[in-house]
């Protein structure tokens, strides 16, 4: 089965939903989860959504939600198994499961863990066995609080693992607190984990009697297997406030303290457990498999839901844009159709005073177009030349017709090509002006001349 690699994990201690509580989260680093904050949430305050709730986010930055199960709700049991993969493992646990389990198999959960290297062949295999019904209390306690947790976990197993053993003997890791005395005892021998037991000795003034009363059992029964010879050494490890409650418990016993192991920090200890948790296989995991399978379904529709109401909300939002859009489009169309409305007279006024200005501006022109040609002609015309008519259509073209004696057809020319060069204000006055055409009269004495000139088009404004 292929692990996902986690961007972020939270650790959950156990606890009442009234109780403060502090979550340990993590962040992704080069040699794996490293600590990123701890949060404390006082007493019955909601747990932080943002830190321990998924959203479509963590399809691209996997979270991991871990809590830790109380250490007197767990039965641990120490198994010699042959080396084998995980699977074989697993399988081999289960058949074996009916005999080391204290409860029915249908009603507890469990999961294995492996410590050290093989030795002559065997794997050594710690069981870890919690009541199902207790599981599910906590699991409904944590989703009541919006915590959906992908593992479930032992936090005393970390300290075990790390704790470096020299020798042989009994390592005792007492749980904080001076109201009841529990502690996880773990037997070794010939470098081997031999067994793992939970004592329980109540706040009582005898209970360093119900304390030796307790590890002599244990002695006895390693002694009856056969892998415990001698006196054991015995290790404390625990913190000063612990050590002042447990020394003088042993010192009672056995006349002298017994050696103390410094344990790690809280801090430490999460930090073992995000990272062993990371790496291990989904199906070492005491939470059970159908809750799992439920949270992922669970996601993935609200994942679904929330794609669909975000798709919505967008096509809602487009569409009251759109009908805003419309409306200020109507009114902007109302406003300009109105002013067009109350413009259209002066509008048509105004075209019909424009009209009649062009035509009082074309006659204009026409007036001194008609004289500046007559000028030019009069000052052009050569003698012998008769002119009989000259006409300025359209403020445009002049044509001119005249008379002349039959034997001047020179003097006809030179008059057309003084009217195609005539200039006015420096410029030429006329753009074309077409070669003039002759035609002898019956009287064969005389001809009729004419020619048309183009005015320029400088000429059309004046």
């Amino acid at each position: 089965m292929k692990k996902p690699r986690w961007n972020t994990c939270n650790v959950l201690p156990p606890g009442a939903p009234g109780d403060p509580r502090e979550i340990w989260t993590f962040n992704a680093g080069k040699n794996g989860l490293v600590p990123a904050a701890e949060i404390a949430v006082p007493a019955g305050q909601p747990l932080p959504v943002k830190v321990v709730g998924k959203d479509w986010r963590t399809l691209l930055q996997p979270k991991l939600n871990i809590a830790l199960v109380a250490p007197d709700k767990v039965f641990l049991r120490v198994l010699q198994l042959p080396t084998a993969t995980f699977e074989d493992l697993l399988a081999m646990l289960e058949l074996q499961l009916e005999k080391v389990s204290p409860l029915p198999v249908p009603q507890v959960v469990w999961t294995l863990q492996l410590v050290g290297r093989p030795v002559d062949g065997l794997q050594t295999v710690i069981a870890v066995i919690v009541e199902r019904d207790l599981v599910e209390k906590q699991v409904g306690q944590l989703e009541a609080q919006g915590f959906m947790p992908d593992r479930l976990e032992f936090s005393l197993l970390d300290q075990l693992l790390a704790t470096k053993v020299v020798g042989d003997g009994a390592w005792i890791y007492p749980s904080p607190g001076a109201t009841r005395f529990t502690a996880l005892v773990a037997w070794w021998s010939g470098g081997v984990l031999r067994n793992l037991d939970l004592i329980h000795v109540a706040a009582v003034p005898e209970r360093a009697v119900l304390l030796e009363e307790q590890l002599k059992q244990m002695t006895w029964a390693g002694e009856m297997e056969g892998w415990l010879v001698g006196e054991p050494k015995w290790h404390l490890v625990a913190g000063p406030e612990t050590l002042a409650l447990w020394q003088p418990m042993f010192q009672t016993w056995l006349g002298r303290t017994v050696e103390e192991v410094p344990p790690l920090a809280p801090a430490e200890l999460a930090t073992l457990l995000a990272n062993r948790s990371a790496l291990s296989d989904p199906r070492a995991n005491l939470l059970p498999v159908e809750y799992a399978t439920r949270y992922q379904q669970n996601f993935q529709d609200r994942l679904w839901i929330r794609g669909v109401g975000a798709v919505l909300g967008a096509y809602a939002f487009c569409v009251v844009i759109y009908f805003i859009a419309a409306q200020w489009q109507e009114y902007s169309t109302g406003q300009v159709e109105y002013e067009a409305r109350r413009l259209a007279g002066s509008y048509t006024n105004t075209l019909q005073i424009k009209a009649k200005l062009q035509v009082l501006q074309d006659r204009q022109a026409l007036k001194f177009a008609s004289l500046d040609c007559w000028k030019t002609v009069a000052e052009l015309l050569p003698e012998g030349l008769t002119l009989t008519s000259l006409d300025v259509k359209g403020g445009r073209t002049l044509t001119l017709v005249g008379t002349a004696p039959s034997e001047q057809n020179k003097t006809v020319t030179e008059f057309n090509e003084a009217m195609r060069k005539a200039t006015r204000e420096s410029q030429l006055m006329f753009d074309k002006v077409e070669i003039a055409t002759t035609r002898l009269n019956p009287d064969r004495t005389s001809m009729t001349w004419s020619f048309a000139c183009e005015l320029h088009n400088g000429e059309d404004g004046q």
